[in-house]
């Protein structure tokens, strides 16, 4: 699960959460909105920080080198793309998430077209909650491989 430059501690303490609940490890791309001090961060989280792999990287080419020998990535977006529950999720792939405030960087979706991954709304809807998009996607990649929660 990887967050570039997320701006509001409780949606990414909320996702630390679920990342906890999952075994998921979190990897957050610099520029954070907040220090990772921050106590509305850490209330969000609520007391399972410590059950968290949280991996902070300075930038994007950062963290792309040191997932570089991932599975898959899936790049989430209200862009357009297929559906994340008509996509096959592998053990090893990346799910990737923007800032709240704008998504995904264009010079990353522009390279990655084919790896955009949409969560259906209706009309007049502009984007869900990080915390519920990301919660959406991690517990469609572990249902589809029968829930292998370590």
């Amino acid at each position: 699960m990887v967050l570039v430059e997320p701006e509001i501690p409780p949606n990414t303490g909320n996702i630390a959460r679920t990342c906890a609940a999952t075994g998921t490890t979190l990897h957050l791309v610099e520029p954070l909105g907040f220090s990772l001090a921050d106590r509305y961060l850490k209330r969000a989280g609520v007391d399972y920080w410590n059950l968290v792999d949280v991996q902070v990287h300075a930038d994007w080419d950062h963290a792309v080198k040191t997932l570089a020998k991932v599975g898959s990535w899936h790049f989430f977006t209200s862009h357009g793309g297929l559906c994340y529950a008509d996509v096959r999720y592998g053990p090893d792939d990346v799910l990737v998430f923007g800032r709240e405030s704008s998504g995904l960087p264009s010079h990353i979706l522009a390279n990655h077209e084919d790896a955009w991954r949409i969560i259906p709304m209706r009309d007049g809807v502009r984007s869900l909650n990080l915390s519920n998009a990301v919660a959406i996607a991690v517990y469609e990649a572990l249902r589809q491989r029968d829930f292998p929660l370590k």
